[in-house]
Formats: C-alpha cells, sequence, structure tokens
C-alpha cells in the first residue's frame, strides 16, 4: 500500500514528524532544501521527509542572501534549482496562507 503524500508548512507539523525531520537532519536541513514549482510563477521550498503512515513535503522558511553576487549568477542558479512537481502530494495548508 502506498504512502499517503502530504504538503504542510513547518509550522503546522506534528510532534512525530518534528521528531523525524531531526532523525533525517541531524545537522540541519539547510542543504536539503529543494525549490517547488507549483502552477504559473509561484514556488516554495521544502525539505522532504518520511514516517510510517505518510511521506511529507515540508513547506520551510528560506532566507536568501544575494549580497556580492551580481544579477548574472542569481539567473545562473535559478536555472540550476531543482524542478519538483507537487501534483502527487495533498497540500493541507489553508488556501489564504500567504506567510509562505
Amino acid at each position: 500500500m502506498d504512502k499517503k503524500r502530504v504538503i504542510v508548512s513547518y509550522n503546522n507539523l506534528s510532534q512525530e514528524v518534528l521528531d523525524a525531520i531531526r532523525l533525517k537532519y541531524p545537522l540541519g536541513y539547510s542543504n536539503s532544501v529543494i525549490k517547488v514549482k507549483t502552477r504559473g510563477e509561484e514556488f516554495f521550498y521544502a525539505i522532504t521527509v518520511d514516517t510510517d503512515e505518510a511521506s511529507y513535503l515540508v513547506k520551510v522558511p528560506v532566507k536568501i542572501d544575494t549580497r556580492g553576487f551580481q544579477d548574472d549568477d542569481i539567473a545562473d542558479d535559478a536555472d540550476e534549482e531543482k524542478d519538483t512537481s507537487d501534483d502527487a502530494y495533498v497540500d493541507n495548508e489553508p488556501a489564504d496562507d500567504t506567510e509562505e
């Protein structure tokens, strides 16, 4: 049986999922963040984690430091970003969630 796939904000995680994140990323997840494109030009940043019941795509806040970069460098980095489709995940976030 396939696991349920869920998209959830880091702020809304259960203790079980927080514990799973701590186990999977004991040194932090900053090097494991992926950019997930949604419809149109929108996107969010996330990490993945699995529990016995579900596979989670966890929306995480990201601060991008662009000091010292030229516009060309930023554009090159954007082209190299992972394009991960979130069609297979169920979004558990309210539709009016604008803080991410």
